[in-house]
């Protein structure tokens, strides 16, 4: 991966709206033959199945992790809660060998599996979600504890308001005019007073930043679009929208390395329903697509999938399906041609790299 820089970060609205451009693009024949071959795979797959009517939003959406130390740090709010992940895994007794998740967003069930002990794989596209993961590696793996003794330093000592000269912040039109001028000042003194420090401070530092953008800016992201409060001088539409109280870049930054080092040190860990001892996880993310990088994946390697989707209704929810509906196509569209390509253990071959409820212990019933 690259270097980041928050022009890059940024690209993940961008670039997302671009894919779902792409997408739409499609001619209809191919929708129509992708539309049936998920109905068949939907068919095929139903005993795999199944609603859960207890898992309601409030327990499997972002939300949840609100009170979860960690996942908490960063507003992923395409992310379904670690408590769900845990418990999938408990309910279905996977306590061992190897988790995938294609959409692996913010590492929510990598780092949820590998806490459990499970080794964790990822693949995940958009740089924002890459970031987050890189991240929360380098805490679990490379961070001490003087990083983060100096880490509740900086929050007190504020060492941005001294420095002279101002980080030059990049970007992009998408997000132009996105945020008040001395919240940009604030900000490239911000990444200028980073730059001081070692690689894993400077590290959790930009992470910092990139988990407040959002709360300090004129938007709020909605699905695919991004709303502009009436105090940018953007006009959208005849409804003005009011986005509240825009905190300053000083105490959001604080606030958020208050909330990190707390959990760091864990003192005060919020209590969850689901909630385990963590561990070291054990994770591998690959950057990219996973429509290129599924296929070369080696067969038979996977114990179990992680593959959730929120239902229209809020107390449905099914497992083995993507997160929105051209990824399940395209999900199942990818599962069938490999089916297709293979002899005669293609029933089992699949389930036993797509099925979430597979194991070793059950593989011959499978």
């Amino acid at each position: 991966m690259g270097p980041l820089t928050l022009e890059s970060i940024d690209s993940n609205e961008a670039g997302t709206g671009e894919l779902l451009q792409n997408a739409g693009q499609a001619s209809s024949a191919e929708l129509q033959r992708i539309e049936k071959l998920n109905r068949e795979a939907e068919l095929r797959w139903r005993s795999k199945l199944s609603v859960q009517n207890s898992l309601t939003r409030s327990l499997v959406s972002f939300q949840a992790n609100k009170g979860r130390a960690v996942y908490r740090w960063f507003k992923y709010k395409e992310a379904f809660s670690a408590g769900l992940v845990e418990h999938l895994l408990n309910k279905q007794r996977i306590s061992g060998g190897v988790l995938l998740d294609p959409f692996a967003g913010s590492g929510t069930a990598l780092f949820a599996a590998g806490a459990l002990g499970m080794h964790a794989e990822g693949i995940e596209l958009l740089p924002i979600g890459q970031t987050i993961i890189a991240t929360k590696q380098i805490i679990d793996w490379d961070l001490k504890p003087m990083d983060v003794g100096r880490l509740a330093s900086l929050r007190e000592e504020c060492p941005w308001h001294r420095v002279k000269k101002a980080k030059l912040v990049n970007e992009l039109r998408i997000t132009r005019g996105a945020y008040p001028a001395e919240t940009v000042d604030a900000m490239g003194r911000f990444l200028a007073a980073s730059e001081q420090e070692n690689e894993c401070v400077k590290t959790v530092l930009f992470f910092a930043l990139l988990c407040i953008l959002e709360s300090i800016s004129f938007t709020r992201k909605d699905g695919q679009y991004l709303r502009w409060d009436y105090r940018s001088g953007r006009r959208q539409g005849k409804k003005v929208f009011d986005k509240g109280v825009i905190p300053a870049f000083d105490k959001a930054i604080k606030d958020k390395l208050h909330e990190i080092v707390t959990d760091l040190r864990g003192i005060e860990t919020p209590e969850d329903l689901f909630a385990n001892t963590l561990s070291k996880a054990d994770v591998v993310l690959r950057s990219g697509s996973c429509l290129e990088l599924l296929p070369e994946l080696q067969a038979n390697s996977y114990d179990c999938v992680e593959r959730t989707k929120r239902d229209s209704s809020d107390s449905v929810r099914r497992c083995l399906v993507a997160r929105s509906k051209i990824e399940q196509r395209i999900f199942w569209l990818l599962i069938l041609n490999g089916s297709q390509r293979s002899s005669q253990r293609t029933d089992r071959s699949s389930c036993r790299r797509f099925c979430p409820t597979w194991t070793r212990r059950n593989s011959s019933t499978c």
